[in-house]
């Protein structure tokens, strides 16, 4: 039987510089405290709290269950429950949607002292009207379903896209985050576009137009800004960014209301690694822009756009010597 001796001092040495750490705290502590009142530095104290992300994840769901019945239910929806089911979806989403809106409406009166705007009669109106375009919304989202299936061949059924394709949960996001942005319903549609961000790496700013039959194949990387303009029947793929030229330091006052990013126009297919700049931008429909091409002006309509083929060198690894890339094998 193995004996196990325990060193009794080296414990209590232990726990006594345990206790010379955390007694430095109070001083810390103190520290911390002073500079809540440096006014050079942000604090959000005594004001009306900034909701729950949980609440906004609890919300998207309740969304994407009445968006696609029987998909993200807990329960099989079947004919016998359907309007049941859907019934009591619609009522929990109203509670949470208006909850959330009188939130944030409340938050930025009291916080910027603001005039009053009435915000619980507000946040239920916008969330009435919000969820009264549903129906419009699900045919919306059936064009980029159906878009999405019909042009990649990886996708196996319509299912397969709903299910698990992160472009559409991005895309279904953003569409209901940009009906809160049109309302001017303050932060609560960028949070919603940040938590689709965290999730699929799709940042798509609620700001932005962008018309029916959307597609984003793959997705990681894409960044769409809050200007941008987007036609029908436009498909991307990872890494593509139409974005803003380099903004001077104090461009937030100055070009808060301008167009900063680029007009897509229809049937536009952008590949992998592309990067479009400007408001003044116009990728002219029926244009093609190829895998990592960068580009600061317009390209007139049916244009394509690909960077040169790289020069690719091949060399044994053992004598070093360069070889045909006609025939490196």
């Amino acid at each position: 039987m193995t004996e196990f001796i325990i060193d009794t001092a080296s414990c209590r040495t232990e726990r006594e510089t345990i206790f010379d750490h955390r007694r430095e705290l109070p001083k810390v502590i103190d520290r911390i405290m002073a500079s809540m009142a440096d006014d050079t530095c942000f604090a959000h104290i005594g004001d009306e709290p900034i909701h729950f992300t949980t609440s906004v994840k609890e919300m998207i769901d309740k969304f994407r269950e009445i968006l696609f019945p029987g998909y993200f239910s807990r329960e099989k929806v079947d004919a016998a429950n359907l309007l049941y089911s859907t019934g009591q979806a619609v009522s929990q989403l109203h509670d949470i949607l208006s909850k959330q809106i009188i939130h944030v409406l409340r938050h930025d009166c009291r916080r910027y002292e603001l005039q009053c705007t009435e915000c619980e009669p507000r946040g239920n109106d916008v969330a009435l009207q919000v969820i009264q375009t549903i129906p419009d919304l699900r045919r919306l989202l059936a064009l980029d379903v159906k878009s999405a299936y019909d042009g990649d061949p990886a996708a196996k059924s319509h299912d397969e896209v709903i299910f698990s394709y992160p472009g559409l949960y991005a895309i279904t996001v953003y569409r209901i985050a940009n009906l809160l942005h049109k309302f001017a319903i303050p932060q609560l549609p960028r949070i919603m576009s940040e938590h689709a961000h965290s999730l699929t790496g799709i940042d798509i700013h609620p700001g932005a137009a962008i018309g029916n039959r959307f597609v984003i194949d793959h997705g990681t990387g894409i960044v769409v800004g809050e200007t941008s303009v987007i036609g029908n029947n436009v498909r991307i793929y990872q890494n593509v960014t139409i974005g803003a030229l380099s903004l001077p330091p104090n461009a937030g006052e100055k070009l808060r209301d301008a167009k900063r990013h680029p007009t897509i126009e229809d049937d536009v297919i952008i590949y992998s690694g592309a990067t479009i700049l400007g408001g003044d931008t116009v990728i002219g429909a029926r244009s093609v822009v190829g895998g990592n091409v960068w580009l600061t002006h317009s390209v007139p309509a049916d244009t394509k756009v690909f960077m040169e083929s790289p020069h690719l060198i091949f060399k044994n690894q053992e004598t070093n010597k360069e070889i045909s890339h006609e025939n490196p094998v």
